[in-house]
């Protein structure tokens, strides 16, 4: 390890039971789904994800793409007008698991502080949608919600792209998408993000030297890959860093965990960015482990995490005339 988990992660790891993910089979992994649905929303599972932000109003319509309908969550501001920015999000869980209301701490709190219109993606899971399902969600979502984006009182010509781990993969695809959709994306935050999703996710030093670490552990990036990618696809086609035009992309936060196996991961993709002339802050946690900021509760770093996240935001969108990122 690289460092000490938080005293709180490792009382709850040792309270946990771990599934054999190495013999998960895929209606095993829909029930664990189910199961970690309903562990959130218990009170043990509220003093981890910690309460949304009071000042927001949180509401779960539904988004009619061609023959699909999928969930969204979004926040707004209790008390603000409306030409607010809009912020787009995809939620972690290696696109097997997780959910929206995983993210509510970070994403309320960016409504209200902002302000923005914050709208998070409950996009397709395997094995009942493997990919490539989840990435066509993410980019039809976002043209969509910008066209949606007066409903709720957002500016479509101010748009930032969120994501956490597979759900930053999600974020940084559809940014550099973005010229292609015709997006005007401003900036874009990607949490602990997997941005390698080729065999060589395995290889990275921090893969070996956090293998002891209570998130994301081998085991369960092996599961991941073996269930949500087909066994014919081509996984450099969804790895961010191996896109041959990275150039003019949004500007990027980077926020690594110093206790992650993915952490290195975030460094090599900073590195690719600066190459292509992309602003990028890239920050690194070290006493956070994996999907940090969707435990504020355990996890101490989730809090300065926030701050940052919330400044880079506003320095980004919160002007008008700004030219959005082409």
């Amino acid at each position: 390890m690289r460092g000490k988990v938080p005293l709180r992660v490792r009382i709850l790891t040792a309270l946990s039971t771990e599934p054999d993910w190495d013999s998960i089979t895929p209606d095993a992994v829909i029930e664990l789904r189910e199961a970690q649905f309903r562990k959130r929303r218990s009170a043990i599972g509220r003093l981890a994800t910690g309460k949304p932000d009071r000042g927001a109003t949180i509401t779960t319509p539904v988004l009619d793409l061609p023959e699909r309908r999928l969930g969204i969550r979004v926040y707004r501001p209790e008390r603000a007008g409306t030409d607010l920015p809009l912020i787009v999000a995809f939620h972690g869980g290696g696109f097997i698991g997780g959910a929206p209301d995983q993210d509510d701490w970070l994403l309320s709190h960016l409504a209200v502080n902002c302000p923005a219109v914050v709208i998070s993606v409950d996009y397709r899971l395997a094995p009942e949608h493997p990919v490539p399902a989840p990435i066509e969600d993410a980019y039809e979502s976002v043209s969509h919600l910008l066209e949606l984006a007066p409903v709720w009182g957002a500016d479509p010509t101010r748009l930032a792209l969120l994501g956490a781990s597979a759900g930053a993969t999600l974020a940084a695809l559809t940014a550099i998408k973005a010229k292609e959709l015709g997006l005007p994306v401003r900036a874009q935050v990607l949490i602990n993000p997997q941005l390698d999703w080729t065999a060589r996710v395995f290889e990275y030093p921090s893969f070996t030297e956090n293998a002891d670490s209570p998130t994301a552990t081998p085991a369960n990036c092996r599961a991941v890959q073996r269930i949500a990618l087909p066994a014919s696809f081509d996984a450099r086609a969804i790895s961010p860093i191996e896109s041959d035009d990275l150039a003019r992309l949004a500007p990027a936060l980077i926020q690594s965990a110093g206790l992650d196996t993915l952490e290195d991961q975030a460094p090599a993709y900073a590195e690719r960015l600066r190459k292509a002339g992309v602003e990028v802050t890239l920050t690194r946690y070290p006493e956070a482990v994996h999907a940090f900021l969707s435990m504020p509760g355990l996890v101490p770093a989730a809090r300065p995490a926030r701050t940052e996240i919330l400044a880079h935001l506003r320095s980004h969108l919160l002007e008008r005339s700004g030219a959005a990122a082409r």
